[in-house]
C-alpha cells in the first residue's frame, strides 16, 4: 500500500475529475505523476499470470475503492498510433488487472494511474509480468508460470529473475519446477488445497504411482507439512518401486548437496560402490553446478 500522503492525492471514486483524456499529473512520494485516465481507454494486459479472479473478491475490492478511492494507481503504458482523423491514444495495463475490474463494476469512468514510458513491445510485456509478480497475491503455480515465461519468453536467467525481485536463484529454481508435478496436483495447489512445500516434497517421490498415493493421504487425510516428510522419508514405501533406501549419513548428504549446488541430488547405492545424480533443468542451472564444483569459467 502507498503511504497516506499518496492516498491523499489520489481522488476517491466519488470525486468527478474534468472531461479530456488524460487528467492532470499528480506526483507521488516516489516522484511518479499519477494521472487520472479514461477506464475505457486501458487494454488488458496479455501477459496478467492471474487468470481466474474470484467475484466476490472483485466485489470487496470494489466496496473499498467505493469508500475510500485507490490506494494505489494503475501502472499503464502509453501507446500512441497515427491516423487519418489524427494521433489516437490508448494504455495497455502493466500492473493492477483487479483495481481495473473493480473499476468497472462500479462504473467509474477514470482510474488514477502511473504512465511509464517503455521503448519497445518486448520491454513492456516483460515489465507487465515482473510488475504483476512484485503486486500480485498469486498462487504457487502462477508464480511458477510467471518465471517459466521470463526464462522461456524474454531469455532472462533464473539469476536475471532473482535480481529483479530480489529473491534468491534457488528459489526461482524450485518455483518453476512445480511445473513438472501431475495436472491433478497443481490445481490443487492453485486451489489451496496443499501448499507450496507439499509440492516440492510430493516432487521429490519419483514413482508415479507413489506420488499419487502420496498426494491422495495428503488431501484425504490433511497432512501436515511435518506429516508429509516424514512418509516421504519412511523406507517402507519403497519396497513397491524397488528402490533400496539409503543410511541415515547418505540421505543427510543428499540434503547437503542439494542445498549446496542449489539443485537436486540423488545418491544410490550397491554394496560399496554407488552414484550421485545431479539434476539441471536449464544451462544456466549447469553452469550455476559448475562453478559450485570449481568447474565453471574463469
Amino acid at each position: 500500500m502507498l503511504g497516506k500522503g499518496l492516498e491523499s492525492l489520489i481522488p476517491s471514486s466519488r470525486s468527478k475529475p474534468s472531461s479530456g483524456a488524460e487528467a492532470p499529473p499528480r506526483t507521488s512520494k516516489s516522484s511518479e505523476a499519477v494521472f487520472q485516465i479514461e477506464v475505457e481507454k486501458i487494454k488488458p494486459n496479455p501477459h496478467q499470470p492471474r487468470k481466474d479472479f474470484e467475484k466476490g473478491g472483485l466485489e470487496d475490492l470494489a466496496h473499498s475503492i467505493r469508500e475510500v478511492g485507490f490506494l494505489q494507481p494503475l501502472v499503464v503504458s502509453k501507446i500512441e498510433r497515427e491516423t487519418e482523423a489524427g494521433t489516437e491514444v490508448e494504455y495497455h495495463l502493466i500492473a493492477g488487472e483487479r483495481r481495473l475490474l473493480a473499476a468497472r463494476i462500479l462504473g467509474l469512468e477514470r482510474v488514477p494511474a502511473i504512465v511509464r514510458t517503455i521503448n519497445t513491445e518486448h520491454e513492456r510485456l516483460q515489465m507487465a509480468v515482473i510488475e504483476n509478480l512484485q503486486r500480485e497475491n498469486l498462487n504457487p503455480i502462477e508464480m511458477a508460470r510467471a518465471f517459466a515465461k521470463l526464462q522461456d519468453e524474454f531469455s532472462l536467467t533464473q539469476r536475471e529473475i532473482a535480481t529483479r525481485l530480489g529473491k534468491s536463484r534457488e528459489s526461482i529454481a524450485n518455483s518453476v519446477r512445480l511445473l513438472d508435478l501431475p495436472v491433478m496436483i497443481q490445481e490443487a495447489l492453485i486451489k489451496n488445497q496443499i501448499t507450496e512445500t507439499h509440492g516440492r516434497l510430493l516432487l521429490a517421490v519419483t514413482d508415479a504411482a507413489a506420488q499419487e498415493r502420496f498426494f491422495q493421504d495428503l488431501i484425504a487425510s490433511r497432512l501436515t507439512t511435518r506429516e508429509l516428510k516424514n512418509r516421504v522419508r519412511d523406507p517402507k514405501w519403497k519396497k513397491d518401486t524397488g528402490e533400496k533406501d539409503l543410511p541415515p549419513e547418505l540421505k543427510d548428504m543428499e540434503v547437503k548437496l542439494s542445498a549446496a549446488l542449489g539443485a537436486p541430488v540423488k545418491i544410490s547405492q550397491s554394496g560399496e560402490t554407488g552414484k550421485i545424480t545431479i539434476t539441471f533443468y536449464s544451462p544456466e542451472e549447469l553452469k550455476n553446478i559448475l562453478e559450485h564444483l570449481g568447474g565453471g569459467e574463469g
